[in-house]
């Protein structure tokens, strides 16, 4: 009875210590290396920070990067992970190397060469002019050898499999595009565009519409939206750092969203989001508030213009009833979530942390 009591007691304490121990909550930036995976570079960071009196198994990155790739992964812990897609969302630049004359079955360099073709000769007005053809709204098959799923199995699984399956097109934006040459068979890539884009395919399809073929021997993301290669860090210098450094190099939990707009609330006003009632703060609507709701506004209707088929609910909803995203700030302006107001002053809680 004695030793059930003691294994009963240790067992309360463990569970006491293990939900004692602090949520580990931010944004760190990566320079991830070749070689790991994402999800490696995601299991990396979360044992780092890691610790007995610390819990870090929340967390996840904000776009795949393949494993030949290096630069820039967000990767958010935490209560940061409920504002990861606005980076999801974000666009991307990277610089590509393009070893034209030769095409794989994965797009890169890690796969097997399936076909050769001869390469043109090329100058650099060639290749300007080729770059303005690629740069604006246009569809993009996703490769084979990719993590987008099919009945519930990754298209990679197939591709190992021999298996080609049909994929459609999706609508991509290249937004900035320049195209240099290195030598005869390789041309220096960069490229700042839309959620996803395969710069394998893009690669691809420059290559052949230069009369040739070709894949990418090196790939390095340098932005996601606001952040910058030259912010990260690399996994072997986080390392390397003592657990309270390591903690210095985490963003606040709110760095990956990108809205300026904030309204403050007292402690009332708080603690009733928190327990997700709505609240009318109309007589807190300023002017600089009333302008960001109604530019939203306007930004959302003219996205719901070009979209098809048009959401028909929206288009009944009164224009001073349409919420918008908003910061919320506590009393000594701490960020506490988003909210979504209305121009009829209607604030409802959107995604409210817990630290």
């Amino acid at each position: 009875m004695s030793k059930m009591k003691t294994k009963l007691k240790a067992k309360k304490m463990t569970n006491k210590s293990a939900v004692a121990r602090q949520k580990v909550s931010g944004v760190i930036l990566i320079d991830k290396p070749q070689g790991m995976t994402s999800q490696q570079v995601v299991s990396k960071v979360k044992y780092l920070f890691q610790s007995p009196a610390h819990n870090s198994k929340k967390a996840g990155h904000t776009g795949t990067l393949d494993p030949m790739a290096t630069g820039l992964l967000p990767i958010c812990l935490g209560e940061a992970t409920k504002f990861s897609h606005y980076q999801l969302d974000a666009d991307k630049s990277y610089q590509a190397t393009i070893l034209l004359g030769s095409q794989t079955d994965t797009g890169d360099a890690d796969g097997q060469v399936i076909a050769r073709a001869q390469i043109p000769e090329l100058d650099a007005d060639t290749l300007q002019n080729m770059a303005q053809q690629f740069i604006g709204a246009q569809q993009q098959i996703p490769p084979m050898y990719s993590a987008l799923k099919k009945d519930g199995k990754k298209l990679y699984e197939y591709a190992r499999a021999g298996i080609e399956i049909d994929r459609p097109a999706r609508d991509i934006v290249i937004t900035a595009l320049t195209l240099t040459q290195i030598d005869a068979d390789k041309i220096d890539l960069v490229v700042t565009c839309s959620k996803g884009t395969y710069i394998r395919v893009l690669a691809e399809d420059i290559a052949k519409a230069l009369g040739t073929l070709g894949h990418l021997t090196a790939l390095r993301r340098m932005q996601v939206g606001k952040f910058d290669s030259e912010q990260a860090i690399d996994i072997p210098s986080l390392e390397a750092l003592s657990l309270d450094s390591r903690f210095e190099q985490l963003l606040p939990v709110d760095a990956c969203i990108d809205i300026a707009a904030a309204m403050s609330l007292d402690d009332k006003q708080c603690q009733r989001l928190r327990l997700g009632q709505r609240l009318n703060v109309i007589e807190q609507i300023d002017k600089p508030l009333r302008d960001y709701i109604l530019q939203s506004l306007s930004h959302k209707t003219q996205a719901k213009l070009e979209d098809e088929p048009a959401d028909r609910n929206n288009e009944q909803t009164p224009e001073y009833e349409l919420p918008v995203d908003i910061r919320l700030l506590d009393a000594q302006g701490h960020f506490i979530g988003l909210g979504a107001i209305s121009l009829n002053g209607r604030l409802q809680p959107k995604k409210m942390i817990h630290l």
